[in-house]
């Protein structure tokens, strides 16, 4: 049965369209790895001292985290202008947890991530009929958070929504 929430795709369903990412990196031999990503400054990832890292960039596990994040929120923009929903921006929380025997071989321990906690705040003056389509769609969309659901992380997402004058961040 289909969700009557769940928008048209943008897409022509019946097209297959490949989209290819490409990152290079380098390690010399220690925690922390300078990444190259497109043309773009390079991103470093490391571990926190407390695991054996110098703790000078985000680990790679916190990386997963930002790009959850990141993702709900360019899907959040794009299921957004399908549906003409008005919005004054969002903030996002996430934390996550693991057992971190699991990365140092501990066998019957997963060595990722055993649960994700993300609040989603969303400004907006939109009906909560409205609101609540557009977190089922977001849902649905999004590559990261489907991909952390697919690998059995416990997610506890919360939405809410708050009026569209009280946003007050600022993306530079």
């Amino acid at each position: 049965m289909i969700d009557p929430d769940i928008i048209e795709p943008s897409i022509d369903p019946e097209t297959k369209k490949i989209g290819v990412r490409h990152v290079k990196a380098t390690n010399a031999a220690g925690t922390r790895t300078k990444i190259q990503v497109r043309d773009f400054d390079p991103v470093y990832t490391d571990e926190p001292a407390s695991l054996g890292g110098t703790n000078s960039a985000p680990s790679p596990l916190e990386t997963v985290l930002v790009a959850l994040v990141g993702c709900d929120g360019v899907i959040i923009n794009g299921v957004a202008q399908a549906m003409s929903f008005e919005y004054s921006g969002v903030d996002f929380a996430c934390e996550s947890q693991i057992d971190v025997r699991g990365p140092k071989g501990v066998s019957g321990i997963r060595p990722y991530f055993e649960t994700a906690k993300l609040e989603i705040i969303v400004y907006s003056d939109e009906t909560e009929a409205r609101f609540n389509q557009l977190r089922k769609n977001v849902e649905f969309r999004c590559p990261v958070m489907n991909l952390l659901d697919a690998a059995n992380v416990e997610m506890n997402v919360t939405w809410t929504q708050k009026p569209a004058g009280e946003y007050a961040g600022n993306v530079e």
